[in-house]
């Protein structure tokens, strides 16, 4: 197989996303203007260069308290897919997320919301960095409406907010982005 060629070994675990059944059947539709055509996610938020958090938009969802986001990428070369952000109690009207929200559990911006670890062990969002010669990997963001707000701290892991999300989410949705790492210099 070429180095070209190269398809990155997945991981044995389901995304958050595909083991949390909603209440409601009707989706949450999730659009990034970071997003370009084809797929990619712009480069200044990837590790390899500003490594700040895109800009999402999604459709509201009637009677959300509260919206839970988690962005994990199925194809890192390890047994769990890579958290890259999660971010709990997004207030329940709010439909979007500016770019650029701060790497600290508590953000300023939106307000109320808390930030867990990511898996290189900061809060906030670590964004894509594939390995060099990986190939492409794909970034789900997904999203989910709760009929409650999850009331756990930044330490709280990725299985305990996923047993809040299974007790909460009304709806859920996502989007896919991709990111390959840049041509070694």
């Amino acid at each position: 197989m070429s180095e070209q060629s190269h398809q990155p070994e997945h991981s044995g675990e389901s995304i958050t996303v595909m083991r949390v059944e909603p209440i409601y059947d009707t989706g949450i539709v999730v659009t990034s203007t970071a997003q370009e055509p084809g797929g990619k996610l712009a480069d200044r938020h990837s590790a390899y260069h500003d490594n700040i958090s895109p800009p999402l938009q999604w459709t509201s969802v009637p009677d959300a308290k509260a919206w839970a986001i988690i962005v994990e990428d199925p194809d890192a070369p390890r047994e769990l897919p890579f958290v890259h952000w999660m971010i709990w109690n997004i207030e329940g009207g709010l439909t979007a997320l500016p770019e650029a929200i701060g790497n600290v559990p508590d953000p300023v911006t939106p307000q109320g919301a808390v930030q867990g670890r990511n898996d290189m062990g900061g809060y906030g969002w670590f964004g894509p960095r594939p390995p060099q010669g990986h190939g492409v990997h794909r970034y789900y963001f997904q999203v989910f409406a709760l009929s409650d707000r999850i009331e756990m701290g930044p330490e709280s892991s990725l299985e305990e907010i996923l047993n809040a999300l299974k007790a909460r989410t009304l709806a859920k949705g996502e989007m896919m982005a991709t990111y390959e790492a840049p041509a070694a210099q």
